[in-house]
């Protein structure tokens, strides 16, 4: 049994979707169903035995005692956080509750339920913590990518808190000995990614004949990651990953933003083609960039190359087109998570933007 906090938002959802496709152990997913968690990412599993969803929070230290005790897991993946750049500069409270105080929380449930096993159950057990590219800060254009020795210089609240619960686990480790183990990712993509994040808010604005909103200049450079690829390199750090380790996990595909709106244009026009004949790229619109926008941020991956032989399956190539197709084919999906307060949001975020 392992469990999985986050497990109904993007990167989580699609992890136990994979875990589940591959193995037979069971998985406890406990997600607190905010704006970006959500019950229709795990309909797959509606019926499937493996698979005991739990709706709570991180921070709520009673829950996590009695399904630790309950359920006896070997090992915990946390996914667990607000995770979105914009969302943190509106509103950082929740960004410090959830990601550092329901960090802090949830690594002290943990350790008392690892101090309570015997001695096979301390030295298998695990607990893997998911993180972002974002606490390194931001790279210049000449600049070598993030390797896990790169210095954190985080620039948002997000990437604050980030930062911090990245701490935690690493001070829990080397405190009090609490198997940990560290991802730190470059931007994903692919299935069931909530529809504010740059990759399907431009394709749900663009079959909808909306502006396609891009930040500054559109040269802001990103490490792109097919959501697949991220779950298969979890799986192999938490299956032969060496105890208080950090491992960078990248696609090896840098492009600048507008890169890659392009190539969701190119694709649009060639799967669902405009009514009017012209390209998608007609609805594109520069807007007022982010504040403290990071210029470039990109994964050196070679230490998890080098020591667990994980290298991404997908390019972007292939990895953008079957993302493209699965939401042309999930259009159902899109309508139903773009709820009336995801409206509130965009508009908030956009309004001011000329």
């Amino acid at each position: 049994m392992i469990l999985v906090t986050g497990g109904a938002g993007f990167i989580g959802a699609n992890f136990v979707l994979d875990w589940l496709k591959h193995h037979d152990e069971p998985v406890v997913n406990l997600d607190k169903l905010t704006y970006a968690g959500n019950r229709d990412n795990l309909a797959a599993l509606a019926n499937d035995s493996r698979h005991h969803f739990v709706q709570g929070d991180i921070g709520d230290t009673a829950l996590i005692a009695e399904l630790l005790t309950t359920h006896r897991p070997r090992a915990v993946l946390n996914f667990a956080a607000e995770s979105h750049v914009d969302r943190s500069i509106h509103g950082p409270s929740d960004f410090i509750e959830t990601n550092i105080v329901g960090t802090f929380r949830l690594l002290e449930s943990v350790r008392q339920y690892w101090l309570g096993l015997d001695a096979a159950g301390r030295e298998a057990f695990r607990f893997l913590h998911v993180s972002t590219d974002e606490v390194y800060g931001s790279l210049e254009r000449e600049d070598a990518p993030f390797a896990e020795t790169h210095p954190y210089q985080p620039n948002s609240p997000y990437s604050a808190s980030k930062a911090a619960s990245d701490h935690l686990v690493r001070a829990w480790h080397h405190t009090y000995g609490l198997p940990v183990l560290t991802t730190n990712c470059s931007n994903n993509y692919g299935p069931y990614q909530f529809p504010e994040k740059l990759i399907p808010l431009m394709i749900a604005n663009a079959l909808a004949g909306k502006a396609l909103p891009i930040y500054g200049d559109g040269q802001n450079v990103r490490d792109w990651l097919y959501v697949g690829d991220h779950c298969t390199a979890i799986r192999r750090v938490l299956e032969a990953g060496s105890l208080g380790e950090t491992y960078n996990v990248g696609g090896w595909n840098e492009k600048p933003n507008i890169e890659i709106v392009h190539t969701i244009c190119a694709l649009l026009d060639e799967l669902r083609p405009r009514a009017d004949g012209k390209s998608y790229r007609e609805q594109i619109t520069f807007v007022t960039d982010r504040p403290g926008h990071d210029r470039r941020y990109a994964i050196d991956a070679r230490k998890i190359e080098r020591e667990l032989g994980w290298r991404p399956a997908e390019t972007f190539e292939t990895g953008i087109r079957k993302t493209i197709a699965w939401y042309l084919a999930h259009q159902d999906w899109v309508e139903r998570v773009s709820s009336g307060a995801y409206r509130d949001w965009l508009a908030t975020n956009y309004a001011h933007r000329s």
